[in-house]
């Protein structure tokens, strides 16, 4: 079968490429993709080519590239040995490209509810990041927390701390579009982290301190940030992939002393088969997401400023290259025709 795939062909440069697609091994779905999500933080990285990405065995990143992880579409196919899924059925993926047909494993497969778009779908993966996040600090009832940067895992942060009962929501970007956006979507409070009253600030509207932080911006500077707002016995969850490690913390004055706990809470330190309480599966996590999102709770799509057809990904991705403040993001594969 023919397909059409996004690829980075060397730092900085994206194309929309033909390429032929084999049919579906055992165990894979055949899906044919009708909305991705771009996940600017780490497509940037790879777009860019940063040393800390995936070097290879002399320091480099290797291009081409694959960019997209998170997507919706339909099942056209099925592998053999496939009884989980009929052709026909609607289904969120995990570490789909941004391509227009992919063959996909059934692990990495979740049906689609009915009454849930392509749209909120497209993001059900994307948003397990800040959902496992959050799970992991053990957020209370009515407990403050603090969103350290709003691209978009932080963003998607903020509905789902809203959700979970979180009181009060306190969103930090220096960029001031970003500040209104957390606001729209159900944070309480939005600051500056450059304010120089910043943490002072953020404690007091969370009466003393944060009980829990979501940290996104993978940099020390906002990890730095963070633990100044903290409350005493605070938990932070290091969300954002900080692949600098060239930093310098107070760990004695602001972690140590206070008790905080640092949470490494990227996606893959979660169990792979059975869930427990504050550590869900990927498919747990994605189906709850999904659930939430049938029953009215959640609009994840509603976040999305852009949606643009893969021809513009040329330029969509020259943008990402250069812009620091990227908009949320998708691709509708449908409008290729």
């Amino acid at each position: 079968m023919e397909s059409r795939r996004v690829i980075f062909t060397e730092p900085c440069v994206a194309q929309l490429q033909f390429h032929d697609l084999n049919a579906p091994g055992k165990g894979e779905v055949q899906v044919k993709i009708m909305v991705s999500s771009v996940s600017s933080g780490t497509e940037r990285a790879n777009l860019i080519g940063d040393p800390n990405i995936s070097p290879n065995s002399k320091g480099g990143v290797v291009f081409p590239r694959r960019p997209g992880y998170s997507a919706a579409g339909e099942v056209v196919a099925l592998g053999e040995g496939v009884t989980e899924f009929a052709v026909g059925d609607r289904v969120a993926t995990v570490d789909a490209h941004h391509w227009s047909v992919d063959n996909v494993p059934v692990e990495k497969a979740v049906r689609i509810p009915e009454g849930v778009s392509f749209e909120n779908a497209a993001l059900s993966y994307i948003s397990v990041f800040p959902m496992a996040a959050i799970r992991k600090c053990r957020l209370e009832l009515g407990e403050s927390a603090i969103v350290m940067g709003l691209g978009m895992l932080g963003l998607v942060a903020i509905p789902l701390l809203k959700t979970a009962g979180a009181a009060p929501i306190i969103a930090v970007d220096p960029v001031a579009e970003k500040r209104e956006k957390a606001l729209a979507i159900g944070a309480d409070y939005a600051l500056d982290p450059f304010a120089p009253d910043f943490a002072e600030t953020a404690k007091k509207l969370a009466d003393g301190g944060a009980k829990v932080g979501i940290e996104v911006t993978g940099v020390g500077a906002g990890l730095d940030g963070i633990l100044d707002c903290m409350a005493r016995f605070g938990r932070v969850a290091l969300l954002g992939c900080t692949r600098n490690k060239e930093f310098t913390i107070d760990y004695y004055r602001k972690v140590h002393g206070p008790g905080i706990s640092l949470i490494g809470a990227h996606t893959n330190a979660r169990p792979a088969e059975e869930s427990a309480p504050g550590w869900w599966t990927r498919r747990d996590d994605m189906t709850a997401m999904l659930k939430l999102t049938q029953m009215g709770r959640l609009d994840l799509a509603s976040l999305i400023d852009e949606v643009h057809t893969p021809l513009e990904a040329p330029e969509v991705y020259a943008r990402l290259a250069r812009e620091k403040a990227f908009p949320l993001v998708q691709f509708d594969w449908r409008k290729l025709g």
